[in-house]
């Protein structure tokens, strides 16, 4: 399928950075994850530190407000309004998706399946695993305790789904939201990788 683009939404330790990267050696296709920080930290002038701290974390905004439909978007804003700077970086980075999406990319996180919801040749994947896995998986690679592990997952994946459900008024990790839903608790990024490829060929 010409310029395809393909978003990777994930569960904490669900594998979604490796099986962006692998994909990625596998197809051609550049790859986005942490990327966006520096990115969108040079195009706004803030430092990565600051972006960092932004990154994928809602905050009360109009553009949350915008999202759900509670406020009109024919709605003038108030004269006093300041935009939040998680908002001003979330344009940013939207803009900044939106162009990477001009070839055919890799983009992990970030809403981008939200903000390519209009590109004509769109696959959305959302990668999770069981609880106990990623924790194991997150142990490991942060060399913590099992139990601290578990508490990141879950604090993680709060935080991922209030940013999306922010930004978008949906709710993150529905399944009519995405084209492909794996589970990696036994196939781990490798298999993903193999049944993303899979899927995209099929596209033709």
């Amino acid at each position: 399928m010409a310029n395809t683009v393909i978003t990777i939404a994930r569960q904490y330790g669900a594998s979604g950075r490796f099986t962006g990267e692998l994909l990625s050696k596998l197809t051609g296709m550049p790859f986005y994850d942490r990327e966006l920080i520096t990115m969108t930290a040079s195009k706004s002038g803030f430092g990565e530190d600051v972006v960092a701290h932004h990154d994928e974390k809602a905050q009360s905004s109009l553009l949350y407000t915008l999202a759900v439909g509670s406020v009109d978007y024919g709605t003038p804003m108030p004269l006093s309004y300041q935009m939040p700077m998680s908002d001003k970086l979330y344009i940013m980075q939207c803009n900044i998706i939106r162009d990477l999406a001009k070839e055919p990319c890799i983009i992990v996180g970030r809403c981008a399946d939200h903000v390519l919801h209009d590109h004509p040749n769109l696959v959305r994947v959302f990668l999770k695993a069981d609880l106990k896995v990623r924790a194991e998986r997150v142990a490991k690679r942060h060399d913590i305790s099992v139990s601290e592990a578990q508490d990141m997952c879950i604090k993680t994946d709060r935080r991922r789904a209030s940013y999306y459900t922010h930004y978008t008024g949906q709710k993150w990790g529905r399944q009519e939201l995405y084209d492909l839903i794996i589970d990696t608790t036994v196939i781990d990024a490798p298999g993903a990788t193999a049944v993303i490829k899979a899927y995209v060929d099929a596209l033709g």
